[in-house]
C-alpha cells in the first residue's frame, strides 16, 4: 500500500465556526488524516461530500438549512464509501437512534477529548462503529426506552465518553428533604407533562427523590453530562429556574 492510501481524507461539517476550525486544527495535525473539506450547514456538507469524496464526515446533528440526521441519510445513500461520525452536544435516545437509522457509523458528545475524536475518525473509516461509553451502555443495556429499531453493532474499541471531567453540576437537593414515598413515577410525570422525553420523565422522578447527578447517571447507566443536559431541557420545557422549583412542580 502506498503512503497515500494511508491518508483518511475528512469533511467537517459543523455551524459554529469556532468549534470548526478547532476540529480542523486538531485533525490537520495529525500525519494520517487530512481535513479535505468544511461546512456550516447539512446542505453544504452533502455537496462538499461530492466534491471532496471524503472518507469520514464528522457531523454535527443540529445545523441549519438541513440538519444533520437529513444530511447524513443522504450522504450515506449517495456516497456509501464515506463514513459518517457524529458529533454533537446532544446524547438524548432521540438523537442517538435518528442519527444511526440515518447511517452514522459513529457518535461522539463534544466533551469527547481530541484522542477520542481522532481515533474514532480511524475506526468508522475502518468500517467500524463507534459510539461514546454511555451512548454504547444504554444501547447494549436496552435502556433507549421506547426507541424501536435495530442499532449497529458496537466496536470493540468503541470511544469512551469523557463526559465525567466535565464542570461540576448544581448542587443536589438532600435527599432526607424529600421523602421518597412523595416521589412521582416517571410515568406519572409523562403523562402530567406529556412536553417531557421519556428518559427527561425519568431523570426528573430521580430529581425528586433527591439524586443528585452522579447518582442518577449510575441509576440510568449514562453519563453526567448527559444528565445535565436533560435536566437543562425539562428546566426550558417545565418554565423552572433550579431543582427546587422542578421538585415542587413535579410533587404538586
Amino acid at each position: 500500500m502506498t503512503e497515500p492510501d494511508l491518508i483518511i481524507r475528512v469533511v467537517v461539517a459543523d455551524d459554529q465556526a469556532i468549534v470548526r476550525d478547532g476540529l480542523v486544527t486538531v485533525l490537520d495535525l495529525l500525519p494520517d488524516i487530512d481535513v479535505v473539506g468544511q461546512a456550516s450547514d447539512g446542505e453544504r456538507a452533502v455537496a462538499v461530500v461530492a466534491e471532496t469524496r471524503p472518507d469520514v464526515v464528522l457531523m454535527d446533528l443540529r445545523m441549519p438549512v438541513l440538519d444533520g440526521a437529513a444530511a447524513t441519510a443522504r450522504i450515506v445513500a449517495e456516497h456509501p464509501g464515506t463514513a459518517v461520525l457524529v458529533l454533537t452536544t446532544f446524547a438524548d435516545d432521540a438523537s442517538v437512534m435518528g442519527a444511526l437509522r440515518a447511517g452514522a457509523r459513529g457518535y461522539l458528545t463534544k466533551d469527547a477529548s481530541r484522542a477520542e475524536v481522532a481515533a474514532a475518525v480511524r475506526s468508522v473509516s475502518r468500517g467500524q462503529t463507534t459510539l461514546a461509553g454511555d451512548v454504547g451502555a444504554r444501547l447494549i443495556g436496552g435502556l433507549s426506552a421506547g426507541v424501536t429499531g435495530s442499532a449497529p453493532s458496537v466496536s470493540s474499541s468503541a470511544a469512551t465518553s469523557s463526559a465525567a471531567r466535565s464542570s461540576a453540576a448544581p448542587s443536589a437537593v438532600p435527599p432526607s428533604a424529600v421523602p421518597s414515598s412523595a416521589a412521582p413515577s416517571a410515568a406519572g410525570l409523562r403523562t402530567r407533562h406529556p412536553e417531557l422525553t421519556i428518559r427527561e420523565a425519568e431523570v426528573l422522578a430521580l430529581v425528586a427523590e433527591g439524586k443528585s447527578n452522579t447518582e442518577i447517571a449510575a441509576s440510568l447507566f449514562v453519563s453526567v453530562a448527559t444528565v445535565k443536559t436533560h435536566i437543562n431541557s425539562l428546566f426550558a420545557k417545565l418554565h423552572v429556574r433550579d431543582r427546587a422549583q422542578a421538585i415542587a412542580l413535579a410533587r404538586s
